[in-house]
């Protein structure tokens, strides 16, 4: 089933890469049901959880770098890859260890994304970098 930002990139775009949750966040929500499911704060949290997790999509393209989050509205987020400056990544000794971490894009001026635990962040830093060199290159998808 497509996502809700394959349904709405622009022509001729392509996705490159999307970003997926780590099982550690689902393992949390999961635990929070079985250990605290028996009072109601763990059943509302294995809810939000499970929509947020649900909910939030992050992917590259050969133009841009898109998070969407959101329900019942969509709230989108996104930069060219033109207008990208650099990345940041956080990854504690446990994101290390299992391969996850929170992911930082900076743009021009104040612009940036910052993105949920994800598992594997380096690799989506690398796509979107791979994919900003492709776009600048001479013939690229960037160039007018």
């Amino acid at each position: 089933m497509a996502g809700y930002l394959e349904k709405r990139l622009y022509e001729g775009e392509i996705l490159r890469y999307r970003g997926e949750f780590h099982w550690i966040e689902y393992a949390k929500a999961w635990l929070m049901l079985i250990l605290f499911g028996i009072i109601i704060f763990g059943i509302v949290y294995f809810i939000a959880a499970m929509v947020r997790l649900n909910t939030t999509e992050f992917v590259v393209t050969d133009r841009r770098v898109v998070k969407k989050t959101g329900l019942w509205s969509a709230n989108v987020e996104e930069i060219t890859l033109d207008s990208i400056e650099g990345s940041s990544l956080n990854q504690g000794i446990l994101g290390r260890i299992f391969g996850f971490g929170r992911l930082s894009v900076h743009g021009r001026g104040e612009t940036h994304i910052q993105f949920p635990n994800m598992a594997h962040p380096q690799k989506f830093r690398a796509e979107a970098e791979k994919s900003k060199q492709a776009a600048l290159a001479p013939g690229g998808p960037l160039v007018s």
